[in-house]
């Protein structure tokens, strides 16, 4: 399991950019806006240096990262929950995310046009942020009448749903988005199915120029912003990004080595999704493959086995578990079991980010 995220923002703010970054590809990211139309995907390789150190003792036959979705969305405008820009067409491919990349510029450049004709992050997150809750206004609205409707018949449930509609809307009609508004698991299981666009969790990714990559004002200023919003914020140049995904992997250690970086801002970023999503990676190893799989936090052994075959999950009968650390320190399985450090699970057992397992299961 990875997870489906929606790069999105106003109009040449840089997201082209920073998806083709992470996919390595070329798609156009003209100096204009709308040269996105159609939503560009790409799967994309999530980085672990644990996985190599894993691969160099065990030396499968081929290696297998964790993957992420990206989808680059066309820039949003003001009005565009009304239809301005094709802004209909977008919202609804934002629907289809599991959570949301906000990019937002922070940096000055005359040859770079901007929508509004002026640089100021704080108004264009409010701009996005805005028609993100008008478009949920609407949704709401049309479900709390269709709900009035259930409940003036008797039905129990649907008076149940009226009251928690009735809450989400008063916090949207005051700019609160559904993911501040501190719901609970039972409302939260009673809106999925809306699939709200300010119920998605957010990291804003604060844009700036190379002159500026560890932040400026503007960059702050965003950082606070998602604080307050209870989000996470990471800071890169997009442009740099990309330039950085098409060299080979020696040029770009050593250009990011001239420029005193440890990681491309890249990294950060995945973690950052990782992070907002509560997942976590868990590895399997063998002479055929070493893999790494996706899972969320506090996931039981037997959920774990079900992202590799719902079989495993059914005929589970335990999980064979080395900690990361363990394994590198012992050498692989062989070593680690000789030094008493490989576990046997049951199905209660909650998987640490990190384990490298193998299940045994019943056919």
């Amino acid at each position: 399991m990875g997870f489906k995220c929606g790069i999105v923002g106003m109009p040449n703010v840089g997201k082209s950019s920073l998806f083709n970054a992470l996919t390595h590809s070329a798609i156009a990211a003209e100096n204009y806006p709308f040269c996105t139309i159609d939503p560009n995907v790409g799967v994309v390789h999530v980085p672990d240096p644990r996985l190599d150190k894993i691969a160099s003792i065990v030396n499968p036959k081929q290696v297998l990262p964790a993957t992420m979705e990206f989808v680059d969305i066309a820039g949003l405008v003001a009005g565009a929950s009304k239809g301005e820009g094709l802004g209909n067409q977008f919202l609804a491919h934002i629907r289809e995310t599991q959570a949301v990349a906000h990019v937002v510029r922070c940096f000055h450049d005359d040859n770079v046009v901007h929508v509004s004709g002026r640089v100021d992050p704080l108004a264009d997150v409010e701009i996005i942020e805005t028609e993100l809750a008008l478009a949920d206004l609407e949704t709401m609205t049309r479900a709390l009448d269709k709900a009035q409707k259930l409940g003036r018949s008797g039905d129990k449930s649907a008076q149940v749903l009226i009251q928690q509609l009735q809450s989400i809307l008063e916090g949207l009609n005051e700019m609160r988005p559904v993911r501040a508004q501190d719901l609970n698991e039972a409302t939260l299981a009673n809106i999925k199915s809306f699939n709200l666009l300010t119920a998605k969790p957010v990291v804003f990714v604060a844009n700036v120029d190379e002159a500026a990559l560890d932040g400026n004002d503007m960059s702050a200023a965003v950082a606070q912003y998602a604080r307050n919003q209870g989000a996470e914020c990471v800071v890169l140049c997009a442009a740099l990004e990309a330039e950085l995904a098409l060299l080979e992997d020696l040029e770009r250690e050593e250009f990011l080595g001239e420029m005193g970086v440890s990681e491309p801002g890249l990294n950060r970023f995945i973690r950052a999704g990782y992070q907002l999503l509560g997942l976590q990676t868990y590895f399997t190893a063998g002479p055929k493959e070493c893999r790494a799989w996706t899972i969320r936090k506090n996931e039981t052994a037997p959920k774990a086995a079900a992202v590799i075959h719902t079989d495993f999950e059914r005929g589970f009968i335990r999980a064979e578990v080395i900690g990361y650390d363990d394994f590198i320190e012992y050498n692989g399985e062989s070593g680690a079991q000789s030094a008493g450090r490989l576990r046997l699970e049951g199905k209660e057992y909650l998987v640490s980010d990190g384990d490298v397992m193998h299940f045994r299961f019943n056919v």
